[in-house]
């Protein structure tokens, strides 16, 4: 059985990312992918988001945090917006012609004030990914499970990203850090007592 990985290779996460900067020029495609990364919310959840979650029109400015209810976990989440969010949104909200802070941030092409389909985002994610070489399991949902892996690998607890993700148990946690046997390797030559 195929499981969803997370991208661990560093040079080619780079890559991925920029993809639609660079490569395919498409701001808003390239906007999903880094607000994915970076915040740890399921495909569905960020396909619900609208301008008025991540900016506030009135001060010209980015909120702090967003905060959304969960659509799976109907649990209310709150994260800050980082430094790369922002960058990726203002990159994307500024080729926009006109838009209201009521509509969805990504929106399909076909009928605008519709958001993106849960396909049409995986099509967005796989053609990134195949791109960039990398392998057949990743989805939408590796966006979600690399932010968990680069946390843990610099040092962020399990229980804090137990936390993030709104996990009911530790070894859901677990299984989304997809630790292989190279990370457990890494542990044993870097411990001499």
């Amino acid at each position: 059985m195929s499981t969803t990985q997370p991208i661990k290779d560093k040079r080619k996460l780079v890559e991925f990312r920029n993809y639609y900067k660079n490569v395919r020029y498409k701001p808003r495609n390239y906007a999903l992918i880094v607000l994915g990364l970076n915040s740890a919310l399921r495909i569905g959840d960020i396909l619900l988001l609208r301008w008025n979650n991540v900016y506030k029109e009135e001060k010209g400015a980015y909120r702090r945090h967003i905060t959304i209810t969960e659509k799976k976990t109907g649990k209310e989440n709150s994260l800050a917006i980082n430094a790369p969010c922002i960058e990726a949104l203002e990159f994307y909200r500024t080729t926009l012609h006109a838009y209201d802070e009521n509509d969805f941030i990504f929106t399909s092409q076909k009928t605008p004030h519709n958001p993106l389909s849960r396909s049409q985002a995986f099509r967005i994610i796989r053609q990134a990914a195949e791109h960039c070489g990398l392998d057949r399991h990743i989805s939408c949902h590796s966006l979600r499970k690399t932010f968990g892996y680069y946390a843990w690998q610099n040092g962020i607890p399990p229980a804090l990203l137990m936390s993030i993700y709104n996990h009911s148990s530790y070894e859901i946690t677990k299984r989304y850090l997809c630790i292989d046997q190279f990370e457990k390797d890494e542990v044993y030559l870097k411990i001499f007592l």
